[in-house]
């Protein structure tokens, strides 16, 4: 058996690894020149920056792939427990450390507000409830059946999922800064905590259990020993390779046609490729069921991301590794990047600086930084040849007064990626940051399928897929389509 993955992205890597230790012979293909998909590693002037996930939980889900072929993970890779996990800093000038202990987290709400204490621990503890459902029991199991859905509804119900994150969060704490700071997790799987579905609330509870932690050597380094694994143990890699159309032969997948001519047979082929891409661009003349056409019709789409790479001539020690700087607005900004489609005079910005765990980032005496802005997807009129400059005029001033002052004299070796990027370089629809938006109407069920509708021998994983987006989302898609294949063998 030929198996054959598109794109070397998080969930593709999995794939191919969990599709290699059931003994197929396996080639991953990817158009990057570099294995990762949106994990890449840029290199500037001595600067390294990440420009993939940037926030490791969870990081069992990566030591299971060593532990398919006997390794130990802790052989390749040394994960480093951050504290705080995030910094936040309001636009008065006050700041909000999140996590490194329960203690350390209660200490800094009750600094904030003592009567949200209690609120917190009630919080949490639903969490748990979402977390036990929503990863324990679901995340990792195929969705492929109505059925299944109509078995989860009375306990969704009973877990009030049809709540959006800020109204659970606010039903529990009152304190506005701290409903900002404990709202957040959903967009960093591409959702409005406006919109998304309280299920996501499930990401406190994980963050709680496991930590959040940085790979020594960055997010490249993971790629890198995921890398290792498969040459190891006998995983073929095209790198620099673009699929442009699967082969279909009386509705089965049986292999894939490369841009350059080249054709690959395949007797399985598992699919890491944007989902809404795949169906619309990469399946001609093959005419797809109700249910997916009703999907990609009605798809709401992630946010896209404005991202600005940089370093400094200095280094800024007082900054966490990870800093969450909120604007003045909060709900109105969000409304505007996911419903009027509009750029805000407003920002909020999650900034990376992996120099305060890693130093080997940046030339001595200097620090290296990535910052990233939500915006609006291509779905908006923004000319980002024109707004992108402008965009970034405004980030580097914002971090000047707020975290890294003197940034307009100590920056250098700059440059930034907008939502075109995302569309040229990663084959993203209209440029979103993480595929469909983790609306309740897109999530389990009425996400894209791990196993493709209406073709046969198609599988799919990703950020679009079932359970979802996020480093977590995206492996356990894997684990899902691991356990399809197991069932149809």
């Amino acid at each position: 058996m030929h198996v054959v993955v598109i794109g070397a992205g998080f969930g593709g890597l999995a794939s191919a690894l969990r599709m290699r230790a059931k003994g197929y012979s396996v080639t991953l293909i990817d158009r990057c020149d570099r294995p990762g998909g949106r994990a890449q590693v840029f290199e500037k002037d001595g600067f390294r920056h990440d420009a993939g996930p940037t926030v490791i939980t969870a990081p069992f889900l990566i030591e299971e792939l060593f532990e398919l072929f006997g390794e130990k993970m802790s052989d390749h890779l040394q994960f480093i427990a951050l504290k705080p996990w995030y910094r936040f800093v309001f636009s008065d000038g006050e700041h909000f450390d999140y996590g490194g202990n329960p203690e350390d987290t209660v200490s800094e709400i009750r600094r904030i507000s003592p009567d949200d204490v209690a609120g917190y621990q009630r919080l949490l503890a639903h969490s748990k409830r979402l977390f036990d459902i929503g990863f324990t029991k679901l995340s990792a199991r195929p969705f492929d059946s109505f059925l299944l859905m109509l078995k989860q509804v009375p306990t969704l119900l009973r877990l009030k999922a049809y709540r959006t994150v800020w109204q659970f969060v606010s039903a529990h704490l009152k304190h506005d800064k701290l409903r900002r700071a404990f709202s957040i997790q959903p967009l960093l799987v591409g959702g409005n905590p406006f919109d998304t579905t309280s299920i996501y609330s499930l990401i406190h509870f994980l963050e709680y259990s496991f930590g959040v932690f940085f790979a020594k050597g960055g997010t490249g380094a993971i790629v890198d020993a995921l890398v290792g694994l498969m040459e190891r143990h006998g995983v073929r890699l095209m790198m620099g390779q673009t699929v442009s159309s699967l082969h279909i032969e009386n509705g089965a997948a049986v292999g894939v046609h490369l841009e350059d001519g080249n054709y690959i047979k395949a007797d399985m082929i598992v699919s890491n490729a944007d989902a809404p891409y795949l169906f619309t661009s990469m399946l001609p003349d093959v005419k797809l069921p109700l249910m997916t056409r009703a999907k990609l019709a009605q798809a709401h789409y992630s946010m896209g991301l404005f991202v600005l790479y940089f370093g400094t001539k200095r280094t800024y020690d007082e900054v966490a590794h990870h800093t969450i700087i909120m604007g003045d607005s909060y709900q109105e900004l969000l409304t505007d990047i996911f419903h009027r489609k509009v750029l805000n005079d407003d920002v909020s910005l999650y900034l990376h600086r992996p120099t305060a765990t890693d130093t080997s980032f940046a030339p001595p005496g200097c620090d290296s930084f990535y910052v990233l802005c939500p915006v609006p997807n291509l779905k908006a009129d923004i000319d980002w040849q024109q707004e992108g400059e402008k965009l970034q005029n405004q980030i580097i001033a914002t971090l000047g007064r707020t975290v890294l002052p003197g940034l307009e004299e100590t920056i250098v070796s700059n440059f930034f990626m907008t939502p075109a990027d995302f569309k040229d370089d990663y084959r993203s629809m209209f440029g979103a940051g993480f595929s469909i938006a983790p609306l309740f109407r897109q999530s389990a069920w009425f996400r894209f399928h791990n196993k493709a509708e209406g073709v046969k021998n198609l599988y799919l994983v990703g950020a679009g897929t079932h359970p979802g987006a996020g480093l977590p989302g995206v492996l356990s898609s894997a684990k899902v389509v691991d356990a399809l294949v197991e069932r149809c063998d």
